[in-house]
């Protein structure tokens, strides 16, 4: 393997104390309010083509305990890995089945959420979150109802996930076991957690 380039040893965030606590509150707040758009004001830097944003997620949620699945875009270099690696402790793993969090650059071609850990009925906890980078996130699209929704929600995302109504009906249909999906612009955060219900395609 050859020696990490510059771009492994990037900081990160400037500030982590400060900027990883909010990056945290904010996906909190995403996870309770399906379907909201929320800005991420990050000072934070990764290597290419992992966003920013991304890593800043797993940068507050990620930690020596947890295992993270990278797609073949971003397991390719590693750069990224050992920016990972240092800055979270996180295991690296092949297997999807074993993430604890798994991050998407080409959301395109998305694995099936069901090739993720989806947790059991003790223990639904015990699953995989799902972070996709995309260009844009949109308050139009497809129609969302669930907890944290006051009556429904527009949402969607571009680039979107192939077959991803198909994806979220067979996601919600096992519940509470499942998959929590974060989608991640340069500046945006916005999630779709296991308990939100599609309605419409409209």
């Amino acid at each position: 393997m050859p020696p990490p380039s510059n771009a492994a040893l990037l900081p990160g965030f400037d500030d982590y104390t400060g900027e990883a606590n909010a990056v945290f509150r904010t996906c909190l707040d995403a996870l309770s309010r399906p379907g909201k758009i929320y800005s991420l004001d990050l000072n934070s830097t990764a290597p290419d083509p992992l966003s920013p944003a991304a890593a800043a997620v797993l940068l507050a949620l990620a930690d020596f305990e947890t295992t993270c699945w990278l797609d073949p875009v971003l397991a390719e270099k590693d750069d990224i890995r050992l920016f990972l690696q240092f800055h979270t402790g996180a295991r690296l793993t092949d297997a999807a089945n074993e993430a604890d969090f798994a991050v998407i650059a080409d959301v395109a071609a998305m694995p099936d959420s069901r090739a993720f850990k989806t947790g059991t009925p003790e223990f639904p906890d015990r699953s995989t979150t799902l972070i996709l980078q995309v260009d844009e996130l949109a308050a139009t699209g497809l129609r969302f109802s669930g907890p944290g929704i006051d009556g429904e929600t527009s949402f969607s995302c571009d680039p979107m996930p192939a077959d991803f109504a198909e994806q979220l009906g067979e996601n919600r249909s096992t519940f509470p076991c499942g998959v929590d999906l974060m989608f991640v612009t340069s500046n945006e955060i916005a999630a779709l957690p296991r308990s939100v219900t599609l309605i419409s395609e409209a």
